[in-house]
């Protein structure tokens, strides 16, 4: 890892300057410091200073069915967690889509998101719900799905526990903003390769994965520029890749939201 690497993922001087400080200095050549300690400072800094949005990684297609065909409403999002901060407009007609993993056919106890039968709320929106498994468009394999229809509350009576993002086609027919995503995680699955005889056995496969069409919010094709942070709510940090065209706009990964790296894993 270099610091044009780091940099090029969007990780700020402060962070750096400030990990650098934390771990001080040591006289032991056998001494190891753990990445998520570097990651802890960068998700420090990237809460104060990177507005929040909202872009799904793997869309499924969702459709309102007592929604207004040609209806679009505008939703007030925070681009900050402090409720008096600046927000930003969401649009949200009867068309939207939502993470694939945020819908499952059969509900669990421990599952907050989409089941049949079960509600979640829209986040800055309103609570729907898949009222049967009948709702839901499945593909030739019978097991991949293709469209869910919902129905929505609009006096918002339903409390669901879970909170979904999600993003809308902008106007009836118009698929939302095309971005590419690109999730770099570390390059080998444990803390320390160089303990393992075979270290090469231990390379991530999935150190970089690359996402060509993920949806965003129409306020990602405004005013965005090369090194812009952002924080895409419930996904991680990411940063304006150089390689960004104004026909699409490419992001990198930071981090993540939490620290997922346990056990190898």
């Amino acid at each position: 890892m270099t610091l044009a690497g780091l940099r090029r993922r969007g990780v700020t001087s402060t962070a750096i300057n400030t990990f650098v400080r934390e771990i001080g200095i040591t006289r032991s050549d056998c001494s190891m410091i753990h990445m998520s300690r570097l990651e802890y400072h960068i998700r420090e800094e990237l809460n104060k200073t990177a507005p929040r949005t909202m872009v799904v990684l793997d869309p499924v297609k969702v459709v309102i069915t007592n929604w207004k065909d040609d209806l679009i409403k505008d939703c007030e999002a925070r681009k900050w967690p402090d409720s008096e901060a600046e927000s930003y407009k969401v649009p949200i007609s009867m068309v939207l889509y939502i993470e694939r993993s945020d819908f499952r056919l059969k509900d669990s106890k421990d599952y907050f998101g989409l089941a049949p039968g079960k509600s979640a709320l829209l986040r800055y929106a309103c609570p729907i719900k898949c009222v049967d498994a009948k709702d839901v468009v499945l593909a030739e394999d019978n097991e991949t799905i293709l469209e869910i229809r919902v129905e929505y509350d609009p006096e918002k009576k339903t409390k669901p526990r879970g909170v979904l993002h999600w993003v809308a086609e902008p106007s009836p027919g118009i698929n939302p903003l095309e971005v590419e995503v690109r999730l770099f995680d570390r390059l080998f699955n444990s803390e320390n390769p160089a303990e393992l005889d075979d270290w090469l056995s231990d390379l991530n496969g999935k150190s970089k994965v690359v996402i060509p069409i993920a949806f965003a919010v129409p306020q990602l094709a405004k005013g965005v520029d090369v090194g812009d942070k952002f924080q895409f709510e419930r996904l991680g940090y990411f940063v304006v890749d150089k390689d960004s065209t104004p026909e699409k706009l490419v992001f990198n990964r930071t981090v993540t939201l939490r620290d997922s790296y346990k056990n190898g894993k």
